[in-house]
């Protein structure tokens, strides 16, 4: 951090200039000279530390200003979720509402279901005789005549009839009632599921907000030891200002005597009787330490289908998050997964659980582009994205939609456990 260099680059010339304050008269005009070279010098460093304070306070600035749009913008998500999650529990109240009417129901069905077996029970009995036992066909073959038998075979059809059509409304009730039982059961189990989904978002968000707040409260420190840092250089810079006018000063009162006083100079200087102590000066030699470039090691380059499917999702940085979503109108974290592959033509699971097995397991020193990196969020692999090297993976979040974010620091670092899975 440029702080820390600034702080000691600081230190260094108060100590230099601090030293100048020591002795305030030089001999010759020619130590003047050389000091005053040497207090410029010294000016010079510390203006261009103030200067890089400044830019830093401006770099520190963005960098809030960065932060407090990510808080607001995470604010309105966890409003949207919150609203999404109260709608959600009232849906779940009417659905249990339903599952008690429909346990009524069953209860009211039932009772009818046994009525009707009372009514054919009762029905059965009045062919009884005499406490015997007289099936249909006896009721039939008991007509004393012919018109007898054809109304007692007319009866017994009816009656059987009846008897059957009672028994299979008996099972379509029983059928509807199971048919209905097991619709309300399901949309509530869903309707649950949505609960916990929802509440993982939010304790997502949550996690990022406090990450933030964490950031924030550091760059306001840093803030404001940079601006402490800047008064402190300025103070100095003045300082050293005062000190060259002296020096500047004493360069022409010198310049003065010696034009008054040549021969009695001379002769001083020839004798070696000069009156005064002399000032030695050790000159201080600088080295400025030449910049290496940092060579980033370049990430392994994705082949064949599998590029398509990461190339497929920079056209459409920035579509929204959208829960379940798994078109361009918006994404969540598995859906995004399964789109892009589907673009390469490869199928894969729309859901984190389907794709946390989907594939050849491997280890992240293995990662390539391409390979699926999985956070633990809310819950362990509840989170997915698509690796992309040097410690990049794109992927929708819920509080910045589509984007490529780093897994090597903050946040997600902090969620990974190293879980990568290799489509291919």
């Amino acid at each position: 951090m440029k702080l820390r260099s600034l702080i000691r680059s600081s230190c260094l010339v108060i100590g230099i200039t601090g030293a100048f304050g020591i002795h305030t008269y030089a001999e010759t005009i020619e130590d003047l000279e050389d000091r005053q070279s040497e207090l410029q010098n010294e000016r010079a460093d510390v203006q261009q530390n103030i200067e890089d304070a400044r830019s830093e306070v401006n770099q520190v600035l963005t960098d809030l200003e960065e932060l407090n749009q990510e808080l607001e913008q995470l604010n309105e998500t966890l409003e949207e979720n919150q609203r999404t999650m109260d709608e959600t529990e009232e849906k779940v109240d009417q659905t249990e509402n339903e599952v008690d009417q429909l346990e009524d129901e069953i209860e009211q069905i039932e009772k009818d279901i046994e009525i009707r077996r009372e009514i054919i029970k009762e029905r059965l009995i009045s062919y009884h005789r005499n406490g015997g036992d007289i099936a249909y066909i006896e009721v039939i073959l008991g007509s004393k005549n012919m018109g007898q038998f054809i109304s007692r075979s007319n009866a017994v059809k009816k009656i059987m009839d009846s008897d059957k059509q009672l028994i299979q409304e008996q099972q379509e009730d029983k059928a509807t009632v199971e048919n209905k039982q097991n619709k309300v059961l399901s949309k509530l189990q869903e309707l649950k599921d949505m609960q916990t989904e929802l509440q993982g978002m939010i304790s997502l968000i949550e996690d990022q907000k406090d990450a933030a707040k964490e950031k924030q409260k550091s760059l306001k420190d840093k803030q404001s030891e940079l601006l402490a840092l800047q008064d402190e250089l300025q103070i100095k810079d003045s300082e050293l200002a005062n000190m060259q006018q002296q020096v500047k000063n004493e360069i022409a009162q010198k310049q003065a005597e010696q034009q008054t006083e040549t021969i009695v100079l001379a002769s001083h200087q020839s004798s070696g009787n000069d009156e005064g102590s002399s000032v030695v000066h050790t000159s201080k030699s600088k080295s400025k330490q030449s910049k290496q470039s940092q060579q980033t090691k370049s990430a392994p380059t994705a082949n064949g289908n599998i590029s398509t499917a990461i190339n497929s999702g920079y056209a459409h940085l920035g579509t929204p998050y959208r829960w379940g979503g798994k078109t361009t109108a918006g994404f969540d974290c598995s859906g995004f997964i399964h789109w892009a592959f589907k673009q390469a033509g490869i199928s894969v699971p729309g859901s984190t659980a389907g794709l946390s097995s989907t594939g050849t397991k491997i280890s992240y020193s293995q990662a390539q582009p391409g390979d699926l990196v999985f956070f633990n969020t809310y819950k362990t692999n509840g989170h997915v994205g698509i690796y992309l090297g040097n410690g990049k993976f794109i992927g929708s979040q819920n509080s910045t939609g589509l984007a490529v974010a780093d897994m090597t620091q903050g946040y997600w670092k902090s969620k990974f456990a190293g879980h990568v899975r290799r489509v291919r």
